[in-house]
């Protein structure tokens, strides 16, 4: 095999206690061509003397503040030369050959843009992890959802997911994508923050023609939800108005403004739910997420200029989860009939 440069890159905020736990493996890694980095989003801790202390062979790029997710690896990337670019959490555990399967798939194909290796839950390495499992799919309203998890139904890996595919988008917990690929289309777009902005990434890369693709001969554990909550208010906020951007971005219009209506109502349901269930800051959020896509309208359809809207169908669910999982109860990938 042939090994590309590859640049291991995790961006941390605050994270010492992870990059203590979960560094070690990452050093670990027995990929022959190899180089790690960790950017920092201007972390308040002492993330950044633990490294030079412990790890002084690591590169570090610091930001001058906390750009996010999206904007923060944008930063960092700019400066990173290498073949391939692996973004990886702080809190995901890897395997020692966990990156040597993932660059030989990808390099079997040119139209091969990005990839993720099959994710499991650090808390049980039995089950798939929710934030990428088998591989993201997106249904016709914009939800997104995986092979092994389907909203709050997460599988158990029997090997049932694993053949290597194509699918919609690749998790940003673990993503592996070419560089050229990466700086075609200017790396991740920055007003998202953080939360969703793999799956707007890896749609404007299918835009263009590309593959995503799932390898399950790797396999990362992931702990999850170590930046912000599940019920954070703010990550509701996030998550229900970058869908909302990433809707308008890379559907044609003619779809694109239809969609979004539907998906205002399906939102407003939400809103609904939280309410009864007394989660006023989460439902808040949404109104809230609805008046910050409406106040960026003009902003987003400017991004729309450099797209084609031909895009790989490959991942796309021309159904609604919604309707399949609540309606239906279908819980699996696999009742879906895909």
């Amino acid at each position: 095999m042939i090994y590309p440069r590859v640049a291991v890159v995790i961006l941390n905020w605050n994270g010492k206690k992870y990059l203590e736990q979960f560094l070690p493996f990452v050093v670990a890694s027995n990929y022959q061509n190899l180089e790690i980095i960790v950017g920092d989003n201007c972390s308040t801790d002492d993330s950044v003397i633990y490294l030079k202390s412990n790890y002084p062979q690591i590169k570090i790029i610091s930001n001058d503040k906390n750009y996010g997710f999206a904007e923060g690896y944008n930063r960092v990337l700019f400066t990173v030369e290498a073949d391939y670019f692996v973004l990886l959490n702080s809190d995901v555990e890897v395997t020692p050959n966990w990156i040597a399967p993932v660059i030989k798939l990808m390099e079997t194909d040119n139209l091969i843009a990005a990839a993720q290796p099959k994710l499991l839950s650090y808390q049980d390495k039995t089950k798939f992890e929710y934030a990428g499992a088998a591989g993201g799919f997106l249904d016709k309203y914009g939800y997104p959802f995986c092979r092994g998890r389907i909203f709050d139904t997460v599988e158990t890996d029997a090997g049932q997911y694993n053949q290597a595919s194509e699918i919609f988008w690749a998790s940003g917990a673990a993503l592996f994508i070419k560089a050229k690929c990466w700086k075609e289309v200017n790396g991740l777009d920055g007003d998202f923050f953080s939360h969703m902005e793999e799956i707007d990434l890896c749609w404007r890369l299918k835009n263009k023609g590309y593959k995503i693709m799932y390898c399950p001969d790797s396999a990362v554990y992931h702990v999850g939800g170590g930046t912000l909550a599940a019920e954070n208010p703010f990550k509701t906020y996030l998550n229900f108005r970058n869908n909302l951007f990433m809707l308008q971005k890379n559907l044609p219009r003619s779809k694109a403004f239809p969609i979004i209506f539907i998906r205002f109502w399906l939102d407003f349901i939400s809103l609904l739910k939280y309410v009864f269930d007394g989660q006023f800051k989460n439902a808040l959020a949404i109104s809230k997420a609805h008046v910050s896509f409406i106040k960026g309208l003009a902003n987003t359809d400017l991004k729309r200029l450099n797209e084609n809207f031909g895009y790989n169908h490959s991942g796309f669910y021309k159904g609604s989860i919604v309707w399949q999982y609540f309606i239906k109860k279908k819980k699996t990938f696999r009742d879906l009939g895909l």
